[in-house]
């Protein structure tokens, strides 16, 4: 497109209105510059979006107006909470079902000599380090340990709870051969076929 247009500035070609493309203005008058067309895009709404949120009777929701800044313009605000729509839903969703019902997530540990213990505000762990792995409980959160080896994160903030077991799960991640490591409950490990040993 670019050689196009040079070609036509420098040619002083008198025909009419060649053709328009991909928003580009083509013309064979002399050019002096390039314009775009820019057109309104009407993003249509989320299908999760649309989808009521359940409240029970023991949950309260307020809810606060938001005026689009100063210098933002009314149409930019709108395209941008249209773009946003389903992930308001979730994340509203998500508080609702957290202060009414609560969210879990179990954790298991597998290998010989790993376990769990809570003492007091932190978790201790075993996994087969020098060391324990000793870590600081988050205020929000509750965890529990059943028969040494199965964790259970409790609480409201549904991101919360993940963030801390993903945090446990990182010391030491299920590997693929045998097995061993944190995995969630709910996880399935890909197994790998270790080295054959040599025929005789």
């Amino acid at each position: 497109m670019a050689s196009s247009i040079v070609s036509l500035q420098t040619s002083n070609l008198r025909s009419a209105f060649l053709g328009e493309k991909s928003g580009i203005c083509v013309s064979s008058v002399p050019i002096t510059r390039v314009c775009l067309v820019r057109k309104a895009v009407e993003c249509k709404e989320s299908r999760i979006g649309k989808q009521p949120i359940p409240v029970p009777s023991n949950v309260t929701i307020t809810s606060t107006g938001r005026n689009p800044e100063p210098y933002e313009s009314e149409s930019r605000w709108r395209l941008g909470a249209n773009q946003m729509h389903g992930l308001f839903r979730t994340l509203t969703d998500n508080m609702v079902v957290g202060v009414s019902k609560g969210f879990e997530k179990r954790l298991q540990l597998v290998g010989v000599g790993y376990r769990a213990t809570v003492e007091g505000k932190d978790l201790v762990l075993n996994l087969g380090f020098s060391h324990p792995v000793r870590m600081a409980i988050p205020d929000d959160l509750k965890v529990k340990v059943e028969e040494n080896t199965r964790i259970i994160v409790t609480g409201y903030d549904k991101s919360n709870i993940g963030q801390f077991a993903a945090s446990i799960r990182k010391w030491r991640p299920p590997e693929p051969y045998k097995g061993k490591g944190v995995k969630y409950a709910d996880e399935v490990v890909r197994r790998k076929e270790g080295k054959a040993g040599k025929k005789k």
